[in-house]
C-alpha cells in the first residue's frame, strides 16, 4: 500500500507516461511498456503510472451474463497480435489456470465474457503497484517554462490531492452509457450497462412487465436474460427496425478490424472514411449475433403456439413518451408505419441504447487550447494516436478509444488494442520527432503490399 512518503516522492518524479483510465486499453499499454523495458537492448526505460476512478479493475461488469460469449477471437487479446510469446496472453492465462487443454476441447475461439473478464483481471493484477485506484484526474496543466512537461492534478476517493508530472499523457477513459435526450436513470429506468447490478436489487420481487429499448447486441442479450431470469414476467422489446439485424462476422468483412486497415482508413480522404464507416457499420453497430436472433425467434414462436406470449416485439416503433407513475412507468409507443400509438404500462424500462466515447477535449482543460483541430473542430490526430499540438508544445498527448473518425471502426473495440499499444510505446520512445513524423501517407492497396 502507498504511504504518504511514497506519494510525496512520486509527486516530485517526472514520469514518462501517465495513463488516465485503466481498462483494457491502458492495461494493454502497461504490458507493452513492460515488454519494452524487458527487451534486449532497451536503453530507454519508461516509467509509468495509471489513474483509475473506480476502486478496482472492472470491464462491463453489469453485462457479465453467465453464458454470454465474446464477439471477438481470444487471439485478439491484450498482446498476441503484437507479441505472441508474451506471458500476458490469453493462452498463458489458460495455462496458469490449468484450463488450456479443456479450452482446446471447448472447440471455440470465443470464450465467455465471464472468462475473458477473469483473464483481464488476471493480467491487471500484475500491474497493481502502478495503478492509483479510486483516483480521479481533475485537470491537466502545462508546466511553466517546460513545454515538454505536464502536471496531472488528481483527487483520491478520500479527498487527498496529488500532482503527477509527466512527459506524456495517454487518455483511455472508455465509453459512457448513452441515453436519449431527456432520459434520467432512476429506480425504474436503467441502462443495460448496469443490468446485473440492478437486477440484484430487485431479487425476490415479481415485476409484471419489462420494456427494453434498443436493437443491438446488448439489447438482445438484455431481452434474453430478463426473459429467462423472470419466468412469469412479460418482456417487451421496442426498436425502430423491422427485426434484429445479424452482425456481419464474415471473413472478408472482419478485415475492417485488421491492424493494416487502420493505415488504409487513416490515409483515406474524408469522404472515403465516411463510406467505409457506413458500409461496415453492420459489423459492430445495432446488430446481433445470428445465433441469439434464432434463439429469440424460436422462443417467441413457441410461446405463440402455446398461446402464452411473454416475449413481445414492438418493431418499426419508437418510444415517444415515458411518464413515471411512481410504482410503474407509462410508455407511449408510436408505430413508424401508420403513426398509431399504444400505451404500455411497465414496471421497469431498460435502455440498451449504446455507448459514446468521451470527448478528450473535456478532459484536457487548459491544455486543449494547445491542441490542433480539424475543419469540423475535432482534435487533429496523428497516425500514432497522438494529438497534433502547437509547435512550441512538445509534451505527448495520446488518445485511446475516441478516434473512430481518424483510425476506423476498431478504435473503440478490443480487436486492435495489442498493436495500438505497441505503436504508442514506440512513439513515446521516439519522442516529439516520432510524433511529428506520424502523418498520413498515400494509401497503398492491400493487394499491392
Amino acid at each position: 500500500m502507498d504511504t504518504l512518503s511514497d506519494r510525496r516522492q512520486r509527486d516530485q518524479e517526472v514520469l514518462d507516461v501517465v495513463g488516465v483510465g485503466f481498462g483494457p486499453s491502458n492495461l494493454a499499454l502497461a504490458i507493452a511498456i513492460a515488454d519494452h523495458n524487458a527487451g534486449v537492448g532497451s536503453d530507454k526505460q519508461l516509467s509509468a503510472r495509471f489513474l483509475e476512478r473506480k476502486g478496482h479493475f472492472g470491464w462491463h461488469r453489469g453485462m457479465l451474463i453467465e453464458d454470454a460469449t465474446m464477439q471477438v477471437s481470444f487471439l485478439k487479446d491484450l498482446v498476441t497480435l503484437r507479441n505472441p510469446v508474451s506471458p500476458f496472453s490469453f493462452l498463458s492465462y489458460l495455462h496458469e489456470r490449468d484450463r488450456l487443454v479443456d479450452f482446446i476441447n471447448y472447440g471455440s475461439a470465443f470464450p465467455t465474457r465471464l472468462e475473458f473478464h477473469d483473464y483481464l483481471e488476471w493480467a491487471a493484477a500484475g500491474f497493481a503497484d502502478q495503478v492509483d485506484f479510486g483516483t480521479e484526474m481533475l485537470d491537466v496543466v502545462p508546466v511553466p517554462g517546460e513545454p515538454g512537461l505536464l502536471d496531472i492534478n488528481t483527487r483520491s476517493a478520500g479527498g487527498g490531492r496529488t500532482v503527477q508530472r509527466t512527459r506524456n499523457i495517454v487518455l483511455a477513459t472508455g465509453l459512457v452509457p448513452h441515453l436519449p435526450q431527456g432520459v434520467q436513470i432512476g429506480a425504474r429506468v436503467w441502462h443495460n450497462s448496469d443490468l446485473l447490478i440492478r437486477v440484484s436489487e430487485i431479487a425476490g420481487s415479481e415485476p409484471k412487465r419489462f420494456a427494453v429499448i434498443g436493437a443491438g447486441q446488448s439489447a438482445a442479450e438484455t431481452v434474453d436474460y430478463l426473459h429467462r431470469t423472470f419466468p412469469d414476467t412479460e418482456v417487451c422489446s421496442v426498436f425502430t427496425r423491422y427485426g434484429y439485424s445479424p452482425a456481419d462476422d464474415s471473413s472478408f468483412a472482419n478485415r475492417i478490424f485488421d491492424p493494416m486497415a487502420v493505415d488504409d482508413f487513416y490515409a483515406a480522404p474524408d469522404d472515403v472514411k465516411e463510406l467505409i464507416l457506413d458500409y461496415h457499420a453492420n459489423t459492430n453497430y445495432s446488430v446481433v449475433d445470428p445465433g441469439l436472433i434464432e434463439e429469440l425467434y424460436r422462443r417467441h414462436y413457441r410461446e405463440m403456439v402455446a398461446g402464452t406470449e411473454r416475449l413481445r416485439f414492438y418493431n418499426v416503433c419508437r418510444l415517444v413518451e415515458v411518464v413515471d407513475l411512481g410504482d410503474q412507468m407509462k410508455l407511449t409507443i408510436e408505430s413508424l408505419v401508420d403513426g398509431n400509438r399504444e400505451v404500455l404500462i411497465a414496471d421497469l424500462v431498460v435502455y440498451a441504447t449504446g455507448y459514446r466515447s468521451v470527448d478528450p477535449r473535456r478532459l484536457l482543460g487548459d491544455v486543449a487550447i494547445r491542441c490542433c483541430r480539424d475543419a469540423t473542430g475535432r482534435l487533429e490526430m496523428r497516425r500514432d494516436y497522438s494529438v497534433a499540438t502547437d509547435a512550441d508544445f512538445t509534451a505527448g498527448i495520446y488518445v485511446q478509444g475516441a478516434t473512430e473518425y481518424t483510425h476506423g471502426l476498431s478504435s473503440t473495440l478490443l480487436s486492435n488494442i495489442a498493436v495500438r499499444s505497441g505503436e504508442i510505446v514506440a512513439s513515446i520512445v521516439g519522442g516529439e520527432a516520432a510524433r511529428v513524423a506520424s502523418v498520413a501517407e498515400p494509401s497503398v492497396p492491400t493487394a499491392a503490399r
